[in-house]
């Protein structure tokens, strides 16, 4: 039975959820995708004991233990590590690892004692305190994950695929720390993974290329769960090419800046026809080839991949040199710099020169 969840919506994020419970038989829904695990390749193992840690003689009770998903769910038959720890730290101050396992529920072999359980399931995992009696029996060990899956993908515009290869997401937690930031949880996700995790909600960011194109959305995952999550990017594919008519052979030794509207460089290159993923905006193409810059303006719609030809004739013009001086006015009478001479005074000019040709030599008042 699938269900729907209503969009959400965080600044352009559309995150589109699809919740797929985990009921019997429904576990196989992880086994379809791609496995993201958190612990490091080991060797497979039914069962491990660490040498040296039983006393001699001591008598070993038999422990078995399961996981589920939920507390009413059915037990994981595959895909879990299991660590049993000593409860008092060794001289380097780590709990001694006494058992391990691999796989579904396992069985261990443990002395009377205190002991610490882990079992974790991706990145999903929880850890309770086990205490093994000397006589009587031992109660089967139930731990509950908590725990759900998610898996991202993203497309463009209302519907456009995007290839995997240009798709990564990284999974952070919902709590901001006092410096601002949230803890990382998983990074570099692949599209089409599923990603086991504890229930609750996670901070999501999409990268789509390598510019400017991320989008952010908060997501619930559910135990017992499989959420599928798409994201909708409002960003699209351009490819630039400087030619020297329309439709003409890309011309090569080309450097590219990329800006936009406001004048901030987002993405550069030095290619014949670069290849850029940009968000939804208005831009500026600025191709330098030969001493030469020219110029285009162009707009990014989603989801509409588009090359951009900046024409040859577009050429910017070349910033011209200025020929003119700045003058500093100083006071009449101030004394030249020291070596530097005076230029000298012109005369002031004569009455003859002051009267108008041809006048009468009448009074100039």
């Amino acid at each position: 039975m699938f269900g729907i969840s209503p969009f959400a919506r965080i600044g352009l994020a559309v995150a589109l959820m699809v919740v797929t419970p985990l009921g019997a038989g429904a576990q196989d829904a992880f086994k379809d995708f791609k496995q993201l695990d958190s612990t490091s390749k080991m060797p497979k193992l039914n069962a491990f004991i660490a040498p040296g840690t039983v006393p001699e003689g001591t008598k070993l009770r038999d422990v078995t233990m399961e996981a589920k998903l939920t507390a009413d769910g059915t037990p994981v038959e595959d895909g879990l590590s299991w660590y049993v720890f000593s409860p008092i730290a060794g001289a380097d101050g780590k709990l001694p690892l006494i058992a391990s396992a691999k796989g579904g529920p396992a069985a261990f072999q443990l002395a009377p004692g205190d002991y610490f359980v882990n079992v974790s399931f991706g990145r999903a995992g929880v850890t309770k305190k086990l205490t093994v009696p000397a006589d009587g029996d031992v109660d089967r060990q139930v731990m509950v994950l908590d725990a759900g899956g998610l898996l991202l993908n993203a497309v463009s515009g209302a519907d456009a695929r995007i290839r995997p290869d240009q798709l990564s997401f990284s999974i952070y937690s919902s709590e901001v720390r006092e410096d601002g930031e949230r803890g990382l949880v998983v990074a570099d996700v692949s599209p089409n993974t599923v990603v086991r995790l504890n229930a609750g909600t996670y901070h999501i960011v999409s990268e789509y290329g390598s510019v400017n194109a991320v989008i952010r959305a908060d997501i619930q995952v559910e135990a017992g769960k499989l959420t599928e999550a798409t994201i909708q990017h409002r960003a699209a594919q351009i490819t630039f090419k400087l030619v020297s008519e329309t439709g003409g052979e890309a011309i090569a030794d080309t450097a590219w800046s990329i800006l936009t509207a406001a004048g901030d460089s987002v993405g550069e290159s030095v290619s014949a026809f670069p290849t850029m993923v940009l968000a939804e905006g208005e831009y500026s193409a600025v191709a330098r080839n030969k001493d030469k810059i020219y110029q285009r303006d162009f707009t990014v719609v989603a989801g509409r991949n588009t090359d951009v030809e900046v024409l040859m004739k577009d050429q910017q013009p070349q910033q011209p040199v200025s020929a003119a001086r700045t003058v500093q006015q100083v006071p009449a009478g101030t004394p030249p710099p020291p070596g530097v001479q005076s230029a000298p005074a012109e005369p002031l000019p004569s009455y003859e020169q002051l009267v108008p040709q041809g006048g009468d030599g009448a009074s100039l008042d």
